[in-house]
């Protein structure tokens, strides 16, 4: 299968973003960036993606929807939204880190992570550093961060990360971040970074794309 064809199939196939799955309509608005941000705490310790997924939801519909609901959130609510999603073991870490990152987003960056976006001058180094300033992120968080933001923040692009250019790798694809762009929209750059990271973590999906 050509890589033409491998991607249409990667995308049709596993092309959901994290952030559509976790609810959120991602644009370059204060709110989604928030929600965007809660998600990648959520992804940054060793638990299923879709536990954390269905742990944004859970923290969503309890009205933690922006860094200013979250920090007037009591520490219990975020606990119980979290073990209503099955987020077990890191609920409570994860409740005081998402406490203290949303007062840092409210102190730093007037609860607008669109501020972050301008500290960082358009320099995407410099942004994933200052995306680690948030408790709970590490280098990997602000990979996952980055992964769906390129959606509607253009300077990003064409952004895949270690995990996602080994996957392409061994499906033998264009395995360098201008190689995979040559192959679809800008649009769908953040659509195929995802596709990717499921197809990684199925390895029968990667196995059937290999054998078509």
């Amino acid at each position: 299968m050509d890589a033409d064809r491998a991607i249409a199939r990667l995308l049709r196939e596993h092309g959901r973003t994290y952030a559509d799955e976790a609810g959120i309509t991602l644009r370059d608005k204060p709110a989604p960036l928030y929600q965007l941000l809660v998600l990648t705490v959520l992804c940054s310790i060793r638990i299923r993606a879709s536990t954390a997924t269905a742990a944004a939801r859970e923290l969503f519909g309890a009205g933690m929807r922006t860094p200013r609901a979250m920090a007037d959130s009591s520490w219990q609510a975020r606990v119980d939204a979290l073990g209503r999603a099955h987020y077990v073991r890191y609920d409570e870490s994860t409740a005081t880190a998402l406490g203290e990152g949303a007062t840092l987003v409210l102190d730093r960056y007037h609860g607008d992570l669109r501020r972050l976006r301008e500290e960082a001058s358009g320099e995407p180094e410099r942004l994933r550093a200052l995306l680690r300033e948030v408790p709970r992120i590490g280098p990997v968080g602000a990979g996952i961060f980055c992964r769906e933001a390129q959606a509607v923040w253009p300077e990003l692009r064409p952004y895949f990360d270690e995990r996602t250019l080994s996957t392409a790798a061994a499906l033998d694809l264009p395995h360098t971040p201008a190689g995979l762009a040559r192959h679809v929209p800008p649009k769908d750059l953040a659509r195929l970074a995802a596709a990717l990271v499921r197809a990684g973590l199925k390895g029968e999906a990667a196995e059937d794309l290999r054998a078509a």
